[in-house]
């Protein structure tokens, strides 16, 4: 079991930066794939960025490539997601989720634990 607490997220003016920490517990945290999700009211719940257990390979999504970054600390069993040059679009809950037994995926049922997500309001 593992359990997925996300913090950091809040409201900022457009074209500002948020960055989000998941802290994890629980089964080993180095030996899972870690992604964020975000979910916008209305909207289904879509992938943003995914690292592997190593930190060693990274994915985004288009909409957030050049202005977000994920990366993890598995000392402290965190994985971050740094957020620039906010957009209006770029609101929505945030979710952090872990994968085991997978290098990196962008598929959301191959999220096994997911965090309670954060809230993230850009405003114009």
């Amino acid at each position: 079991q593992v359990q997925l607490v996300e913090s950091g997220g809040g409201l900022v003016q457009a074209g500002g930066s948020l960055r989000l920490s998941c802290a994890a517990s629980g089964r080993t945290f180095s030996r899972y794939a870690m992604g964020w999700f975000r979910q916008a009211p209305g909207k289904e719940r879509e992938f943003v960025a995914t690292i592997t257990w190593s930190g060693g390979s990274t994915y985004y999504a288009d909409s957030v490539k050049g202005r977000f970054t994920i990366s993890r600390d598995n000392a402290k069993n965190t994985v971050y997601l740094q957020m620039n040059n906010l957009k209006q679009e770029d609101t929505a809950v945030y979710y952090c989720a872990a994968a085991f037994g997978v290098r990196l995926t962008l598929k959301r049922s191959e999220y096994d634990y997911w965090g309670q997500g954060t809230q993230v309001t850009v405003s114009s």
